[in-house]
């Protein structure tokens, strides 16, 4: 594909201080080992035995061995950047045991080779067989390239020719595909590692084949003596299997399945210059983010499927919104971005990192969170069920279905590689944290390194440090919530460019040589978002946002009864540095409202004289933060006259 970008490797760009470092250490030192110990203690390692027997406790599930291949990608790229023999060893010792349990023909399932193995190909639709398989695949790749080691890779490798000798159009094979899609995006990575063409041919048969006619699910559903019509999820959008990939317009089912999906017709299309294949994620991208993406990036509206509804239903206490459903948005953002040059790709990738997904691990990184409403009421949980006067939506240790911890995790320890992208003779910077990149242009070694304050505050230093004078284009985004803006060179005040090859990009050309430094200052105001009209859960209510983030109201700083407080969105916004003892340093932000008093209240629900109203100043944090202090009352979406 012309001008094609590359994602550079993890070892060669460092988070080096700021708001990302502190992520990443406390993922390395808290989160890496808590979700060691919580596979270990549910069972998912000891299944790898298979000596699981019929009356056993802890039977094998059938989507263990996906948390596995998880937490082994997240504490391989951990590896990169903080070295740790024990984390290495638990890998090991993981990997002998799949080793051991591989079947001679490559087929490798902890839950169908202890529970059910004549069960296995049988049901695609169901049973995460090719998905357990894919995140297998990814962790295996991750280790190759943190170590060096191929042992885990050849595993893999056994497996995916395996596959591939079951699945495809010819007469002996299964024409059918995964229910829960992921081996796409991973057979994918496999083939750039070992540079294999059956791996992205398969691929590419699993993503062109999805959706044919006679759907597979049918066929597969009689071969085991059901009625395909009794599937209970109804319809096969539901796993984005409804209509080839090419023919779909419209974003629809489960969203994580959805997200992975893409991110494989992304990457197919870039390896196979598929344009018709590009323009159909531009279209399902176009219908996301424009009806049915809430204001935080979080996408999937309601627990039912976890997934999407109706264009423009936005809710807030009911919203679903699973963690590795804003990964999954985050992932393919960051193709899109590569396989299109347009901002508005990497603002929606910025967008989900900030808050749909940091939201999703406590702050010290012990906690977790599966769905992320943006509405919280003491009683009801996170899908607006009531459970009780003394319960409280809050994250959780762990959980029976447990991806989003580990998918959290190994995105924390990737994230110094989605900072930038790079092309033959460019440089694509995305994410402003502190941070140093080494990479090679024309055979020469180039140092960027990076020194700022973001997300708090909107200065940016860059130095460039070739390793002799050398042209190339670098190219900064100017985020969408930027107010004014400004360039240096080398102390001197620059015009700014916009890039028209590359929308909301400022594109700097010169002759770089050593000492050369750029100096970006991006006003951060405060932007008050309102919602479509038609998003009617939120018509006549606005929510604030100041650089990436997106703020909320809990009730240890507003009190109770937050749906009644009305924002004066005339006075004065005000952003204010706070050091609070559980979240740290961040900047709060403070407005004017009116409440009504609830003096006269008292022992009535309806009342037809006039409130009086009181002034109040409330207090917004983050919503990134939101419930790592007191439990309580949480909204997103706020009243404004």
């Amino acid at each position: 594909m012309k001008n094609r970008l590359y994602q550079p490797f993890l070892r060669d760009v460092k988070v080096t201080d700021g708001f990302w470092k502190q992520k990443m250490d406390i993922n390395q030192k808290n989160t890496l080992p808590i979700q060691y110990k919580q596979c270990l203690e549910t069972g998912r390692i000891d299944a790898l035995k298979l000596k699981w027997k019929e009356g056993m406790q802890n039977k094998p599930h059938i989507f263990w061995d996906s948390d596995i291949g998880k937490w082994i990608e997240a504490a391989a790229y951990s590896l990169v950047n903080y070295p740790d023999n024990s984390i290495e060893e638990k890998i090991d010792y993981i990997i002998e045991l799949i080793d051991k349990a591989q079947m001679p023909d490559g087929y490798f399932n902890s839950y169908f080779q202890s529970c059910d193995i004549e069960g296995r190909w049988k049901n695609l639709r169901d049973n995460h067989e090719l998905y357990c398989a894919g995140h297998l695949i990814e962790g295996a790749v991750a280790y190759f390239y943190a170590t060096g080691k191929v042992k885990f890779l050849r595993i893999v490798e056994k497996f995916a020719d395996h596959i591939a000798s079951q699945f495809g159009r010819e007469e002996v094979k299964r024409r059918g595909y995964c229910g829960h899609e992921e081996i796409e995006l991973a057979l994918i990575k496999l083939f750039r590692v070992t540079n294999n063409k059956k791996y992205l041919n398969l691929a590419k048969y699993f993503v062109d084949e999805r959706g044919s006619l006679p759907y597979y699910f049918d066929i597969e559903a009689k071969d085991r003596g059901e009625d395909p019509k009794k599937f209970w999820a109804n319809s096969y959008e539901y796993c984005q299997a409804h209509l080839p990939v090419r023919q779909q317009k419209k974003v629809v089912g489960h969203a994580v399945r959805a997200m992975y999906l893409y991110c494989a017709m992304t990457d197919l299309a870039v390896e196979t210059d598929d344009k018709q294949l590009l323009n159909a994620c531009k279209i399902l991208w176009n219908d996301l983010v424009t009806k049915k993406m809430h204001v935080t990036g979080g996408i999937g509206q309601t627990h039912a499927n976890e997934g999407f509804t109706t264009d423009y239903d936005l809710p807030n206490e009911s919203a679903y919104l699973e963690t590795c459903a804003s990964i999954g948005l985050f992932l393919w953002a960051y193709r899109m971005f590569n396989a299109s040059l347009d901002s508005k790709y990497s603002n929606i990738m910025e967008l989900a990192l900030y808050n749909g997904i940091a939201s999703g691990v406590s702050i010290d990184g012990k906690r977790f969170l599966y769905g992320n409403p943006l509405a919280v009421h003491p009683g009801f949980n996170g899908n607006g069920q009531y459970c009780g006067e003394n319960f409280h939506y809050q994250r959780s240790d762990w959980f029976s279905c447990a991806c989003c911890p580990p998918n959290i995790a190994r995105l924390y320890a990737s994230l110094p590689s989605y900072i930038y992208s790079l092309s033959k003779d460019a440089l694509f910077l995305h994410i402003y944290t502190d941070s140093e990149l080494m990479f090679k242009l024309a055979e020469k070694t180039i140092q960027i390194i990076q020194k700022t304050k973001m997300p708090w505050e909107g200065r940016i230093l860059i130095q460039i440090i070739p390793e002799t004078e050398l042209y190339f284009k670098f190219y900064l985004r100017i985020p969408d919530w930027a107010g004014k803006f400004s360039i240096k060179i080398n102390g001197k005040k620059a015009k700014i460019l916009e890039s028209k090859e590359v929308p909301g990009y400022i594109k700097i050309s010169k002759q770089w040589k050593k000492g050369d430094n750029i100096e970006l200052s991006i006003e951060m105001p405060i932007i008050q978002l309102e919602a479509h009209p038609a998003a009617r859960q939120n018509c006549g209510k606005i929510a604030i946002k100041r650089g990436p983030f997106i703020y909320c109201l809990e009730e240890i700083d507003n009190g109770k009864n937050l749906n009644d407080i009305c924002l004066l969105r005339k006075s004065q916004f005000t952003a204010k540095k706070i050091r609070d003892k559980k979240i740290g340093n961040f900047i709060a932000i403070f407005a004017n409202s009116i409440k009504r008093s609830e003096k006269k209240w008292k022992n009535k629900l309806y009342s037809k004289e006039p409130s009086t109203l009181e002034k109040r100043k409330v207090m917004a944090i983050p919503y990134a933060f939101w419930g790592n202090r007191k439990a309580g009352e949480m909204i997103t979406w706020i009243r404004a006259e």
